[in-house]
């Protein structure tokens, strides 16, 4: 993965976080700001897919996973992914039209 330096000012509850669970994951507290930074991104993207604004594709993409992988952080997470109804009904009455 390729990483960039960006200055930042962070909350000092979030250092205090992060230096817990650079304690409990035993790793230093950099890797572990890194690592809350990854499940907030996780998070958002997924937020984003159910709400239909990028696609799971896109998702896997921005995330560096696989689509499958997507899936079941979503599923981790329990954000419900796909169509919505009214997408689903446009697509069957498509689907009627080109069928006939």
């Amino acid at each position: 993965m390729k990483t960039v330096s960006y200055p930042l000012r962070i909350p000092k509850e979030i250092v205090e976080l992060a230096a817990l669970r650079s304690k409990e994951e035993y790793v230093d507290q950099s890797t572990a700001l890194r690592q809350l930074l990854h499940l907030g991104a996780e998070e958002y993207v997924l937020e984003i897919v159910s709400l239909g604004r990028i696609s799971i594709g896109k998702a896997a993409e921005l995330l560096k996973v696989s689509v499958y992988d997507v899936c079941k952080l979503a599923e981790k997470h329990g954000v419900k992914l796909g169509g919505t109804v009214e997408q689903g009904m446009k697509s069957r009455k498509a689907a009627k039209k080109y069928m006939q």
